[in-house]
């Protein structure tokens, strides 16, 4: 029964024609215009590859009228899209501070350069496990990938200082490599694991939340295993060669100008 204005009851069956047939449970509007909302929760694939291919589909199977009808897709395709945009802005942001700072730290452009190189490697380890692991690239991974890198230029500080301060206290360049690479075996060592076996088990939960934390400690556990076998074996490496190039160069800048010093003199006699 339904009452009036005046108060007079009158059954539904008089102003409508009631019934049962199939379609929404629901009839939602937003800003006037009505809405149907379709939810996914995805299992073994990433959300972009999903999304491209499911606007594939559509395109290709599905016909309507794209001036009355609209898709928008949501939720949490949203929020990575907006994360995404923010991390294209701060990752080269945060690098260009870090090879600042670097470079104030040594005084030479090539030392913080050294330093930065380790980054790629480092984030191949990370890549490489979420290969492995099967999983995606996603937010979580990303800030994951943003912590190795942390991590590992502040390895890669521990032992080029240590070498540089003992090459200053008159030690050749390859003693200092060695002396060096030995000394800081320990502390890399140390910082690393400290790291990894913290987030270890994390990389491996599967209970509530483990979605957002495994890519994350996956990231760092196994990148940060990867970077610091370069930082003990091919950081010192690539710094003497380095360091070794740049001595020869001097050596022969110092040459041609005593043999420049040497004509001025003939001359002059």
């Amino acid at each position: 029964m339904l009452t009036t204005d005046a108060g007079v009851k009158i059954p539904l069956s008089q102003v409508a024609q009631v019934k049962l047939t199939t379609g929404a449970s629901t009839i939602t509007r937003e800003m006037n215009k009505r809405h149907l909302t379709v939810r996914v929760n995805l299992r073994g694939v990433d959300l972009t590859s999903f999304l491209q291919e499911a606007n594939r589909q559509i395109d290709k199977n599905v016909e309507y009228n794209k001036q009355n009808i609209h898709i928008k897709w949501g939720g949490q395709f949203e929020n990575q899209q907006r994360a995404y945009s923010r991390l294209a802005v701060v990752i080269p942001l945060a690098l260009g501070i870090m090879l600042l700072l670097l470079f104030g730290a040594f005084g030479k452009f090539r030392q913080a350069a050294l330093q930065m190189s380790v980054i790629p490697l480092a984030l191949f380890g990370g890549m490489l496990a979420l290969n492995l692991r099967g999983m995606t690239l996603n937010v979580s991974s990303a800030v994951g990938f943003i912590a190795l890198v942390g991590v590992a230029i502040q390895n890669g500080v521990i032992m080029v200082s240590h070498i540089n301060t003992l090459r200053k206290e008159g030690k050749d360049l390859y003693d200092a490599v060695i002396s060096g690479t030995r000394h800081r075996f320990r502390p890399v060592l140390m910082t690393a694991t400290v790291a990894v076996l913290g987030l270890l088990p994390a990389s491996f939960s599967t209970g509530i939340g483990s979605d957002v934390q495994r890519p994350l400690a996956t990231v760092i556990v196994y990148g940060l295993l990867f970077s610091t076998v370069i930082t003990l074996y091919v950081l010192p490496a690539l710094y003497f060669m380095i360091e070794n190039h740049q001595l020869k160069l001097e050596k022969e800048r110092l040459q041609e100008e005593q043999a420049q010093e040497d004509i001025y003199k003939s001359n002059q006699e």
